[in-house]
């Protein structure tokens, strides 16, 4: 049978959205350029995009369901269902897997009895495996609501969605402190993350990920090893300050959630 037309939001609410879409419309010369974060907005809203909110986006821009079903569809980052307060994200591409993003994806679900995109039953943690995070420097990498837990291993991953259902608080290993999938959306719809020191937070790409812009400045000595095998000493020195040029050369802290092993990645360029 064909669907019913989606129910509107409450009056309230539409009033609500209806400002913050006239302020998003507003930075674009195309109206329907607006889509991307309109859909992020109503994901804000209901921490999923429902058939209302896809409705919502249509009037607002004059398109069709159809086109905003669409985009709606394509892109991984807008959620087609209710899902938990923690987006955690097992990368399971290449590298991460063979470091050990497979066995971590496997243990999760064993752990929060849950399967891919699927949410635990206190409504905390929506588990899912996630493609590529250009965190290849330090795999195997989990991702909670898209801020970055470095060089993971089961046992910290578990400990990590435990402190996320207990609403222990949790620190990624760089960038933003931590917050909820809904509070995420808002964000990436273009408002201000109004939290206390929250834009200052900070991170950056690893040391091997920096070799080039390294090479491209000058830095690096000619012939220098990126990486060595496991087990044996570089066999030219490094360039003066770079250290470890890969996190599997040696052992690196995890992420903060393991408080026996605190982060330390490095921030600007490598510094």
């Amino acid at each position: 049978m064909p669907q019913l037309p989606a129910p509107d939001y409450p009056a309230e609410v539409r009033a609500r959205l209806d400002a913050d879409a006239k302020e998003i419309v507003a930075r674009y010369p195309d109206s329907r350029s607006a889509l991307l974060p309109l859909l992020h907005l109503v994901q804000a809203e209901e921490g999923y995009v429902s058939r209302t909110g896809m409705r919502f986006c249509a009037e607002t821009l004059g398109l069709t369901t159809a086109e905003v079903t669409a985009v709606a569809t394509f892109y991984t980052m807008y959620r087609r269902k209710p899902s938990g307060d923690y987006q955690v994200g097992v990368c399971t591409n290449t590298l991460c897997a063979v470091m050990g993003g497979d066995a971590i994806f496997d243990e999760l679900k064993q752990h929060l009895g849950v399967g891919n995109n699927e949410t635990t039953p206190d409504g905390k943690v929506t588990l899912e495996h996630i493609e590529c995070n250009a965190a290849c420097d330090f795999a195997p990498v989990v991702m909670v609501n898209w801020e970055f837990f470095d060089n993971q291993t089961p046992e910290t991953a578990k400990r990590l969605v435990d402190d996320l259902r207990a609403g222990r608080p949790v620190t990624p290993t760089r960038g933003a402190p931590l917050c909820t999938y809904k509070e995420t959306a808002r964000i990436l719809a273009g408002f201000p993350d109004e939290r206390p020191g929250a834009v200052e937070a900070t991170g950056g790409a690893g040391p091997a990920s920096l070799v080039g812009l390294r090479l491209a400045k000058g830095e690096a000595a000619p012939g220098a090893r990126v990486v060595h095998p496991r087990g044996e000493a570089p066999q030219d020195d490094p360039a003066p300050g770079s250290g470890h040029l890969s996190s599997h050369d040696a052992p690196q802290p995890t992420s903060a959630s393991d408080p026996q092993h605190p982060s330390g990645p490095v921030t600007e360029e490598g510094e």
